[in-house]
Order: structure tokens, then sequence, then C-alpha cells
């Protein structure tokens, strides 16, 4: 089940559940659109993987199956990180 992390690991947008625009890699790490393709150019900084669109959870599953409320984010952001 994915987390469904909160922010970006970037910039710190808010990707609420049903954010369109949060992308993530196999490992879950998570950004916003802007961040993955302007500042990342579609690879995960973290471990050299493939950023994708996360899909959204649909709104009657999260009572069950919350989203993660654990924030993570880079402290120096994503500008000049070469993945």
């Amino acid at each position: 089940m994915l987390d469904l992390r909160p922010n970006c690991e970037c910039c710190d947008r808010d990707l609420p559940p049903a954010a369109t625009n949060a992308m993530i890699c196999t490992f879950e790490c998570t950004f916003c659109a802007d961040c993955a393709g302007d500042v990342l150019k579609g690879t995960c900084p973290n471990c050299g993987g493939e950023l994708v669109r996360r899909p959204v959870r649909p709104a009657a599953k999260l009572a069950r199956f919350p989203a993660s409320t654990k924030r993570v984010l880079k402290p120096q952001g994503c500008a000049g990180v070469v993945a």
C-alpha cells in the first residue's frame, strides 16, 4: 500500500491524497510535478528511478487506509541536485 506522503521532498508543497500533481518513484519518494519536471527532470534524486504520477486513492478508502502524515523534506531542497 502506498504511503501517500503529504508533501514534496524538495519544496515542501502540500500534496494531499487527491493531488493530481504528486509524483513518486518505486520507493515512494514524493515530489510535486513542478520539482519533478523542472528541477529533477523526471528522475528521483534518491534512487535514480523514474518519477511517475502518483495514483489517487479513492476517498471512500481513505478512512480505512489513511494517507501518511509523516513529512519528508530535503533540508537543502533539490536545487542543484544531480539525479
